[in-house]
């Protein structure tokens, strides 16, 4: 479906009087922007250098300069120095590991309009101007945005202060004054988000203390510094992300980066700026929406509404370390905000599993506010690096216990002593989360999680999967049965839309048809069919339906779901009149080996053997997964045939052959 046409197809969902308010704004947007693209050209957007001459930061940043010694003191103790020069080497190298690059060296100089996997640049020109996706190459844009996050260099931060080395503010200094040269405001592909421009300011904030007390950075630099950052700001008050229906982490992000530069611009008083552009006007209005984003964007059990488990990280991630900054500088939020922030960080400790990883469930992109350890290496679907940091916040041993690989995070936010005894809480339980779709099953030996819920966005479906009753199977801490995961956006929009299709995922499909249908070029958009619930969730058994081929087959997938000792049932039905064929499909970890003896299956891993029973007509597939977005590993999975007058039922049953 072309451009135009799903506008169109759009508008015409509108009523008269919302469509011709649409065309307006459309229309009014078109010649303003026209007029600002002829002004930016031949007027740069500049300020006065003198407003910045006397700045100073009287704000509490995360960490400041009298907590050094006791920081360093601590970084020893966690014996991370090592792996932190190693990685702030090879920034300062230019050898850079970004979205499944693997290790590549940029050049000289870094390129940063550049998608540097497929050579494709983004030439400068007004930001409303450049086409940031087309679907006919393979450029993905998130590859230069990335980048220009900055989010190494908090690794160079850390290994200036180990080493006192200047090599490292120097390439805090170039990299800073190259990317403002080379990204006129307003003018290159990396001002199109107005989510990055947010995030690469709060990196810039936060790394800034490492290196204030550098002679290298001299006057100039710290007026062009403090300059851009207030650019930063000016830039996303005007170019808020909250115009659709719904407001999502692309909004959130926007006010949380208003919030930190509110924060670092508190001193910063110009008489003859416009009342919109003083930062106090900005934390004011960014403080208010915070709140009442927490109540939009995430339900009442703690799950976030993107029906996405990264998106959930990201979003929480995302209100803890801004409600922490705004802490240290004598900010609150209501007892209602608290209480909802701290389910949001339950949710990421009971849906851990017992390896420490968590299940990539709908859309993952990786992406991160701060990335405060292990920068070259950090394991993308390991969500614990904020439990630490939340077990202090809430002073939870349990969040503690389950954040206790991530000291280091723990201590760039809270400066609190590292290493004390971490006594293991109580077993994690089974638990519901029905306003976002996750149950999960356990016992001493097994986790499962099933997906049955609403699509992201309260149906528009904009992160979600094809992945309704659809599940994740860990038995003994190793993983068997896993979610592909996404792989990639608009780099691919043919394996963006493979990976999340119905056959990618853990459940039955009926023919070729899809759980909910989506435009193979409209790559954020899947509208709700299913419409999934669970039936009933109590000791350890579960059931739930969903009506995604009902329209088509006039039909229903009902699955239940029972979890002894060791043995899981699961039984699929397909619920109607018409004859239909029908397969489940069951994606393996990469490292399962898998066998079929007649119609019995066994699979292995480390061990521990699974014997399947009731796998009749069973097929063995190559396939992939992706654990991260651009990675891709080969794995197998099992495609059961079956009609449905027959129905499915198999046990899964283990015996831990551990030597």
């Amino acid at each position: 479906m072309g451009e135009l046409q799903k506008k169109w197809n759009n508008l015409r969902k509108l009523s008269m009087r919302q469509a011709s308010e649409k065309i307006v704004t459309k229309l009014y947007d078109f010649s303003y922007q026209k007029t600002r693209e002829q002004i930016v050209k031949f007027k740069p957007i500049d300020l006065k250098d003198e407003y910045f001459n006397n700045f100073k930061i009287e704000s509490r940043m995360l960490f400041n300069f009298e907590d050094k010694e006791y920081i360093l003191d601590a970084m020893k103790n966690l014996n991370v120095e090592e792996k932190i020069l190693k990685d702030a080497d090879k920034v300062c190298s230019h050898i850079f590991d970004l979205l499944g690059s693997g290790e590549t060296w940029l050049g000289e100089k870094l390129p940063w309009n550049k998608d540097f996997k497929t050579n494709f640049v983004w030439e400068n020109q007004f930001y409303k101007s450049i086409k940031i996706v087309d679907l006919s190459n393979d450029a993905d844009v998130k590859i230069p945005w990335e980048l220009s996050r900055f989010q190494h260099l908090f690794t160079l931060g850390k290994a200036y202060w180990l080493t006192d080395k200047n090599k490292y503010v120097y390439e805090f200094k170039e990299e800073i004054e190259n990317w403002i040269e080379e990204n006129p405001v307003e003018m290159s592909v990396n001002w199109t988000c107005t989510m990055d421009v947010a995030i690469r300011a709060v990196n810039w904030i936060v790394s800034y203390p490492f290196f204030q007390n550098s002679v290298v950075l001299d006057q100039n630099f710290r007026r062009k510094f403090n300059k851009s950052l207030y650019l930063h700001g000016k830039y996303i008050m005007k170019n808020l992300e909250n115009k659709g229906k719904y407001t999502g982490n692309h909004y959130l992000s926007n006010i949380v980066g208003l919030i930190w530069l509110g924060v670092y611009f508190k001193s910063f008083n110009v008489k003859d700026l416009s009342k919109n552009n003083v930062p106090e006007k900005w934390l004011q209005y960014a403080l208010q929406e915070l709140e009442k984003e927490m109540f939009i964007q995430n339900n009442e059990d703690g799950t976030n509404y993107e029906a996405s488990t990264s998106y959930h990280r990201l979003v929480t991630e995302l209100f803890l370390l801004t409600t922490i900054i705004c802490n240290k500088n004598d900010i609150y939020f209501t007892d209602k905000y608290m209480k909802r922030l701290e389910k949001m960080c339950e949710f990421l400790m009971n849906i851990t599993k017992p390896n420490g990883l968590t299940p990539i469930i709908g859309d993952a992109d990786d992406g991160r506010l701060l990335i405060f350890s292990n920068y070259g290496a950090w394991i993308k679907n390991d969500f614990s690096h904020l439990l630490g940091i939340a077990g202090e916040m809430f002073n939870r041993d349990d969040f503690r216990y389950y954040g206790k690989k991530y000291e280091e995070d723990k201590l760039w936010t809270y400066q609190k002593s590292i290493n004390k005894t971490k006594i293991a809480p109580t077993q994690l339980i089974s638990a519901s989360y029905k306003d976002g779709g996750y149950y999960i099953l356990r016992n001493e030996e097994v986790y499962c999680c099933v997906r049955c819920g609403e699509l992201s966005f309260r149906g528009d479906g904009v992160h979600s999967h094809n992945d309704q009753l659809s599940f994740e199977l860990n038995i003994g801490g190793e993983d068997f049965i896993v979610d592909p995961g996404s792989y990639i956006y608009t780099g691919n929009y043919k394996l963006r839309n493979l990976f999340r299709s119905t056959e990618m995922h853990n459940t039955v499909q009926v023919g070729k048809s899809e759980q909910n249908k989506f435009d193979e070029q409209n790559l954020f958009y899947m509208k709700e069919r299913t419409n999934a619930e669970c039936l009933e969730f109590k000791n350890n058994f579960f059931v739930g339906q969903h009506i995604g081929y009902l329209d088509e087959h006039n039909i229903i997938h009902k699955r239940s779901i029972l979890l002894k000792e060791k043995k899981l049932s699961l039984y699929d039905e397909i619920v109607g009149k018409q004859n239909v064929q029908a397969k489940a499909i069951f994606h393996l970890a990469s490292d399962v080996r898998c066998e079929v003896d007649e119609n019995h299956l066994k699979l292995t891993k480390k061990g521990i053997l699974l014997s399947v029973s009731g796998a009749n007509h069973v097929k063995i597939l190559d396939g992939y997964l992706s654990s991260s977005y651009g990675m891709r590993s080969k794995n197998k999975s099992i495609v059961l045939n079956f009609q449905n007058h027959q129905q499915l039922d198999f046990n899964i049953s283990f015996n831990e052959k551990r030597t």
